[in-house]
């Protein structure tokens, strides 16, 4: 073996060849080495420390001369010059990419590219996977709130890093997403599959009685022991979800584009999907109540309830403890985690108005408390009377429980609180919700659905679409008219009743004999004009009839 050093690196050549008499490699003393052509050239270049400290080295070999390895060398010199002598962030970044070359054998980046992405601040790496840049792109996204980060969180863990994540980020293409929801949709199948046997199971088990005989024990402990082997019930990624996963690597991949580190492409935007379904709001008519009590099948999954319906929930639920945050998600539309959260100091009775600055969420089973769910969602909800009344009410209830608890009482400045004046948790407000509905007798919705309720029944007193939009915090009046078009329809068709009876018409018995008399008058296409005589006849004015 021999070796060349020079300034910043070095070149070795080397040989395989054994001495037939030790068996030992023959290292220098080989009697070919004096042929230039003969064994293999490889180089070693020190490379700056590791963060920790920790020394390490650029290797490569299996070149076949000395001016090939001697060019390959000076690629990693000229790498290492791009930082200036004071960078000690881009000594690491360069010395980083090029041990990850030489551990993976991969050729060295070009130069003026190399140059150009340290100068931007970029990754270095442009053979990063999908997976590598999912996880530095979500680390960036400072301003996500918690439950955007947890649901762009759980698209990269469940199914973009499983699918998608060794794939090198610039070679990602539409095929590669085409397979990812294939997987998707034929594991839907089979999860579908497995819950019709584990319900079909639970069923049977359930129809079989455990008091009547051996042999019914006997079934019934079979079941059982097969029912513990089957998968769980799980539910299936459906087209909306797959849409928002779609949307999550656009979202992705747009960044990368931006900052240089992919070709100006993106695979998310011209993959194919089955269009999504965003489920309308449909009101609990007595049809409706009637085929969900035949059945047990609500028609939508977004159901409201009529101003009946929800007058009844608010009597039952009046005198409760809660009543007056009911009553706001019933008349002005705050969402569970905006009910929740509101504090004392942002409601003015001088005003009537409530102030939606904050939102306790649900991370896991923990309660955190955030910004509401856009900007729009920062708001000021005008109140009526009652509902201040209710609040007033409710101050001094809280005044009462806070005398109660003493020393223990928690003071979160909160208007609705557990007795103790701890936070609510939005979760068991739901499960609250649920048994309070069902003691009222009354079709169920789900607690987000009385905020559509409230919206339904603002639409329906005529206000403003965009003063819903507002007072609900959406964004766009649009996503309003989204959600409540079958609610406008039927407002519609309400409007177009109301616009022909405003028109004097006679009673329909006397325009029956007028539309008679008029199609007795009328002439047949083709046919001469009719008499015109106080006769009944209807012959031709020729001359051929007689009065």
């Amino acid at each position: 073996m021999t070796s060349t050093t020079s300034s910043g690196g070095t070149t070795t050549r080397r040989c395989s060849c054994r001495n037939p008499e030790t068996g030992k490699n023959y290292g220098k003393s080989c009697p070919k080495l004096a042929n230039r052509r003969h064994g293999t050239w490889a180089i070693r270049h020190e490379l700056t420390n590791r963060s920790d400290g920790t020394r390490r080295e650029f290797r490569r070999s299996g070149f076949e001369s000395s001016a090939e390895a001697t060019k390959e060398l000076n690629k990693v010199r000229a790498l290492l010059a791009i930082p200036e002598e004071d960078d000690p962030a881009g000594h690491i970044a360069i010395s980083d990419m090029l041990e990850t070359c030489s551990t993976s054998k991969e050729p060295l980046p070009d130069y003026d590219e190399t140059r150009r992405r340290l100068a931007a601040g970029q990754a270095l790496n442009p053979r990063m996977s999908v997976s590598e840049w999912l996880d530095l792109w979500l680390g960036g996204k400072k301003r996500l709130r918690v439950g955007g980060h947890k649901r762009y969180e759980s698209d990269i863990r469940v199914h973009l890093k499983p699918h998608l994540g060794d794939v090198r980020l610039d070679k990602l293409n539409v095929p590669h997403l085409d397979r990812m929801f294939d997987a998707i949709n034929e594991a839907n199948i089979e999860i579908q599959e497995q819950n019709t046997q584990r319900r079909a199971a639970l069923d049977e088990l359930k129809a079989i009685p455990s008091w009547k005989g051996a042999e019914n024990r006997a079934r019934r402990k079979w079941i059982k022991a097969a029912i513990d082997q089957m998968p769980p019930f799980r539910r299936v990624t459906s087209i909306n979800t797959q849409h928002h996963i779609r949307a999550t690597l656009r979202a992705a991949l747009n960044t990368a584009i931006s900052q240089r580190i992919v070709p100006n492409y993106n695979a998310a935007e011209h993959v194919e999907m089955k269009p999504g379904t965003k489920p309308k709001a449909l009101v609990w008519t007595e049809e409706r109540v009637a085929h969900w009590l035949a059945t047990g099948e609500k028609p939508s999954p977004v159901m409201v309830w009529t101003p009946e319906q929800t007058g009844q929930f608010l009597d039952h639920v009046e005198g409760d403890r809660l009543d007056a945050m009911w009553r706001l998600v019933a008349f002005r539309g705050l969402r569970r985690g905006e009910g929740c959260s509101p504090r004392w100091m942002d409601f003015s009775k001088r005003t009537r108005s409530l102030e939606i600055a904050t939102q306790l969420v649900q991370d896991g089973w923990e309660v955190l408390e955030g910004l509401p769910k856009t900007n729009s969602g920062i708001r000021s909800v005008a109140l009526d009377e009652e509902t201040v009344d209710a609040l007033e009410r409710r101050k001094l209830l809280q005044q009462e429980e806070k005398r109660k608890w003493g020393d223990a009482w928690k003071d979160t400045g909160r208007i609705f609180t557990e007795e103790d004046g701890s936070l609510l948790h939005p979760g068991k407000i739901s499960d609250l919700f649920e048994r309070l509905v069902a003691e009222a007798g009354l079709p169920p919705i789900r607690l987000h659905d009385l905020r559509h309720g409230a919206a339904t029944l603002m639409l329906a007193a005529g206000v403003d679409i965009k003063v819903v939009s507002e007072t609900l915090g959406h964004s766009d009046s649009r996503i309003t008219r989204d959600i409540y078009q079958s609610v406008l329809d039927d407002l519609a068709r309400a409007a177009a009743e109301a616009v022909v009876k405003l028109v004097p018409r006679a009673p329909r018995a006397i325009r029956s004999v007028i539309e008679q008399r008029a199609a007795r008058r009328a002439p047949a296409i083709g046919a001469s004009p009719l008499c015109t005589c106080e006769c009944t006849c209807g012959a031709a004015q020729d001359g051929a009839h007689t009065s």
